[in-house]
């Protein structure tokens, strides 16, 4: 499975941009603050979060944000973590800034969501966090005037159709959160030119339909990924059809039933952490699936889940993961 490296190597480049500013107060600080466009309001899952200067002391609640935060050049600005940081999705200089990083905790519920208290973040004195945790979100976190930012694939109310330009406009909310926007502009069109580059190797004809899941490992829910969901846009752009594209929803509960009715030609297999070979079999040992064409013919790809979801620079290399196991 690939990492970051192609990205790091075409996208990430020295970051030399000066906040400028002048006043004749006493406070130049203050002034140039000022001059660069802050307190700054960024809209957030249909919230109003404002930042009221850029950002110094920040605490990641989930992993996405790295890939982010390392092309901006700003993960010297996060001062704590936690979650898991699988180092599958990481280059070594990614990685290097993430070691740095203080881990608080990696507890995750049986259904990947962060276990923290809100106590223990707060005592980082973050002015920014990224991410949410079970029982401390925005509203939570609202007497503490603490700002939050969400993955819009992860609010409450999602995109409707997810698309690989949900990448670049991530990319320009956290470069205006960090007041460096005009580098968040380069890099979205580099990361859009990079999945226009990757898509064009796919060869025309492919008929294979696809299903992308999240098992529960040891019984219990499978969930399905519809077009609300970048696994939506990364199945079309590796040429193969979504059998759930009339889903609308983000991801939803499916029955072993509907699943060997709806009879994938392959599989997508996420999770967040554990044997792959164990994920795999949350699927093949159902009943009854082993007459699905991806399971007879072993067209099964257990891939990390950030490699999908939400959208991040990891999305394409998810896609250049899909494209090569799956490439005839």
């Amino acid at each position: 499975m690939k990492n970051l490296t192609a990205f790091s190597l075409a996208l990430a480049g020295a970051l030399s941009l000066t906040l400028a500013g002048c006043s004749s107060t006493n406070d130049p600080e203050a002034a140039a603050v000022e001059s660069a466009g802050y307190p700054l309001t960024i809209m957030n899952c249909g919230k109003e979060v404002v930042l009221d200067a850029p950002p110094e002391r920040v605490v990641l609640l989930d992993s996405s944000p790295v890939t982010f935060l390392h092309l901006l050049d700003v993960m010297d600005r996060v001062v704590a973590r936690a979650g898991t940081y699988p180092s599958e999705y990481y280059d070594a200089e990614t990685q290097a800034e993430i070691d740095r990083v203080p881990l608080l905790t990696d507890k995750l519920d049986t259904s990947g969501h962060l276990q923290i208290s809100q106590e223990v973040v707060m005592a980082q004195k973050p002015d920014l966090i990224l991410g949410t945790a079970e029982g401390m979100n925005r509203e939570t976190l609202a007497a503490s005037g603490i700002p939050l930012l969400e993955e819009p694939s992860f609010c409450p109310e999602p995109p409707e159709d997810a698309a690989f330009a949900d990448i670049g406009d991530q990319m320009e909310t956290y470069a205006r959160a960090f007041g460096i926007e005009e580098r968040g502009l380069e890099l979205a069109q580099e990361l859009d030119d990079r999945v226009q580059e990757i898509s064009a190797t796919v060869p025309d004809g492919e008929t294979r339909t696809a299903a992308v899941l999240y098992p529960t490992v040891g019984g219990g829910v499978t969930y399905a990924y519809g077009t609300g969901s970048m696994a939506h846009p990364q199945l079309e752009a590796a040429g193969f059809t979504n059998v759930f594209a009339d889903e609308d929803q983000r991801v939803f509960e499916v029955s072993r039933e509907e699943l060997i009715g709806r009879d994938p030609d392959v599989l997508i297999l996420l999770h967040t952490a554990g044997d792959p070979a164990e994920i795999a079999s949350a699927i093949t040992s159902l009943t009854g699936v082993q007459s699905m064409t991806a399971v007879a013919n072993d067209d099964i790809m257990v891939q990390l889940f950030n490699f999908t979801e939400p959208a991040s620079p990891l999305s394409i290399a998810g896609l250049e993961n899909i494209i090569e196991r799956f490439d005839e």
